[in-house]
């Protein structure tokens, strides 16, 4: 971190302690000055930390500490914007969602008007069975887990997922089904069975009991079924009341046909909104006539419940206790009193009580309701600790069309801006990182520079990762980044003396300064050994050999060792006096491929021609020659010796040779 240039927090005060921090690529590094401070230090949990650092207070910000405070020392934390990626249980949303979103975006474009829309409907279905899925196993965990800390961690990402996915159904019903009059309400009463469960408890323990019209909640649920247009379940506990009470069979009996009649749209009905609201007209008029000729006075259940049905706002508030929420509120009252409300028609002004100061869930259900798309996707963005839920919300609304003249003033649109926030958090994490190489992939402006900037900073802790992100790399002609990653694992491999791995890794990052430099290493190794290590990457170098002279040499030197132990001496010989005599051989080896000569030179068979050994010596002098007096006096015994058995050797060979060539000619 000291290597990190580090700014000052803007707007701290210079006299008090200060907080210093330095930006990473997924997290920030933050210390505390020594200006002004007079001991201790900053706890871990000091409230407004994310606040001070991060425009926008991201909620749920992990914060790490280390070290003790002491006036002379500072300790340095590390504040992460995108802690829920370490979460274990999320490992499936972000896991299962990516598969979701990369079929979307491959999804066939072409298809249109309804096709289309059933499309993206059962992507934003899949979406929210994931959230479900994910919710269930955090639940399950809450309910195992031991320690109380983190139980009450499951617990809260229990919650966290049960409001995004009520907002995402809300979403799916007015931005991407884009229900109309009618099928709205039905959708909207489905959302709020779907997500009211307070009072669940109740009615299975109503249900399961010896007697339900005798329980002490017996009307409480009955109320509850009639609130969220569940009017069969309703009618059904009333008939049982019915029969237990004979004296007031005839108001049950009315009570139960006002329900059954009751115009309720439905899905594929092909009557006009004008037939369903006349319909609906003459329902309201014949509850509000028995209303009125006091059928229902002497059961007060029953009047509550007429009055419910007549839409009557009191009576429903009345049953707030049962409705938890003032979006069930407002679902209820819309089925009694506005069934068929068109879309644009849904304000929510009315139905709030004057409440000041609304939770940050409320804030977001209003403006879904107003058909503010994009204050929804501010406000989860401010309320929610990771970017999954508005980048991949963004990108669906964007494929139904409603973002596209939303255009951010640095120049990318807001879908893209979030993927490339959310993929970047996955970098951060040592798996995740190849879902976000996907996110970035369909990005078209800026993506490619973000998996650039990003996938340097992989750490390459194995061979096998480093492969993996080399492919990647390699698929998307990103040949910079191909030659770093070869480069930084062949450093590393040479750093552990395995040449072969450090060869191979500098032939594929075509660098021939460091496959020189390998070869010398390989070169070296053979003079100390006497024997060549990694000879299947060295016998099978093909083509690469020529990435540098050395190199080739490197691997015309180990085809001469084959030829010489295949015995097949005469194609050995005119081998090695090719790598002399082309200067394709290092001066410096030049001994050691005389003495290699030397073999050759003592075998029975003449190998060497008049002319080769006439070579051999002219390379031999020319290595000598080059010497002055005080060098060669500093040369070993050993290299002098050579030196005379190699002029011996090749005196020898040239007499046998002429010897041969005479007979030959003679003959």
């Amino acid at each position: 971190p000291a290597a990190v240039p580090s700014q000052v927090v803007p707007g701290a005060d210079p006299s008090a302690r200060q907080l210093c921090f330095a930006w990473g690529p997924a997290e920030v590094l933050v210390c505390e000055t020594l200006f002004g401070r007079r001991g201790g230090s900053l706890s871990p949990g000091e409230p407004g930390l994310g606040r001070a650092l991060v425009p926008g207070a991201l909620t749920g910000c992990g914060v790490a500490g280390s070290g003790e405070g002491a006036p002379s020392s500072s300790r340095v934390f590390v504040v992460r914007k995108d802690q829920d990626i370490y979460i274990q249980t999320l490992r499936k949303l972000f896991n299962e969602s990516h598969g979701i979103f990369i079929g979307l975006q491959r999804s066939e474009e072409e298809l249109a008007g309804k096709s289309r829309k059933a499309q993206l409907v059962q992507v934003s279905k899949n979406y929210r069975s994931v959230m479900r899925a994910c919710m269930e196993d955090m639940h399950q965990a809450a309910i195992s887990a031991r320690d109380p800390a983190l139980h009450s961690q499951y617990s809260t990402q229990v919650s966290i997922l049960s409001a995004m996915e009520l907002i995402w159904n809300l979403c799916e019903i007015l931005f991407v089904e884009a229900a109309t009059a009618g099928p709205l309400l039905l959708r909207l009463l489905d959302w709020v069975r779907l997500h009211v469960c307070d009072v669940d408890n109740m009615v299975r323990e109503v249900l399961s009991s010896e007697n339900p019209p005798k329980h002490e909640l017996f009307w409480n649920v009955v109320d509850v079924f009639v609130l969220q247009g569940r009017l069969d379940e309703a009618r059904h506990l009333l008939s049982r009341e019915a029969s237990a009470d004979p004296t007031s069979v005839n108001m049950y009996r009315v009570l139960d046909d006002l329900m059954k009649k009751m115009p309720v749209p439905t899905l594929g009905n092909t009557q006009t909104l004008t037939e369903m609201e006349l319909k609906w007209q003459h329902w309201h008029e014949e509850c509000q006539r028995y209303l009125q000729n006091g059928t229902f006075a002497s059961n007060s259940h029953m009047e509550s419940i007429c009055k419910i049905l007549l839409g009557d706002e009191d009576a429903i508030l009345e049953k707030k206790e049962l409705m938890t929420t003032w979006y069930h509120f407002l679902v209820t009252r819309l089925l009694y009193s506005h069934p068929t409300v068109k879309p644009m028609e849904l304000r929510m002004d009315l139905f709030l009580g004057g409440e000041s100061s609304p939770e940050p869930l409320d804030t977001i259900l209003m403006a879904a309701f107003e058909f503010e798309m994009h204050q929804v996707i501010k406000e989860c963005s401010i309320a929610l600790s990771n970017w999954w839920f508005v980048a991949h919300l963004t990108d669906l609304l964007d494929h139904c069309k409603l973002l596209q003249s939303h255009n951010l003033y640095f120049g990318s649109n807001m879908r893209e801006f979030l993927l490339l926030e959310y993929a970047s958090g996955l970098f951060s994490h040592h798996s995740l990182w190849q879902l976000g190489v996907d996110y970035f992939d369909h990005c078209p402006q800026y993506g490619r520079v973000y998996l650039e900037l990003h996938i340097e900073r992989i750490p390459l802790n194995t061979e096998q990762k480093a492969l993996k992100v080399l492919r990647i790399c390699e698929q998307r002609q990103m040949h910079e980044q191909v030659r770093s990653i070869c480069k930084i694992m062949a450093m590393k491999a040479l750093r552990n003396n395995r040449l072969g791995s450090a060869l191979s890794w500098s032939i594929r990052a075509k660098d021939a300064a460091f496959a020189t430099l390998i070869s010398d290493r390989f070169l070296k190794d053979y003079c100390e050994r006497g024997c060549f290590s990694d000879l299947d990457l060295i016998d099978n170098l093909g083509p690469s050999m020529l990435l540098s002279d050395r190199l080739t040499f490197l691997g015309k030197y180990r085809e001469f060792h084959r030829l010489y132990g295949e015995k097949r001496f005469s194609e050995a010989a005119k081998l090695l006096l090719m790598l002399m005599t082309a200067h394709i051989a290092p001066c410096s080896f030049w001994m050691t491929l005389l003495t290699d000569a030397l073999p050759l030179l003592e075998q029975k068979e003449v190998v060497f021609s008049a002319e080769q050994t006439y070579e051999l010596m002219r390379c031999l002098e020319d290595l000598t020659a080059g010497k002055s007096e005080k060098q060669k006096f500093q040369d070993d015994e050993v290299e002098t010796t050579k030196v005379e058995m190699l002029r011996l050797a090749l005196a020898r060979n040239l007499a046998r040779v002429i010897v041969k060539e005479g007979t030959l000619e003679g003959s």
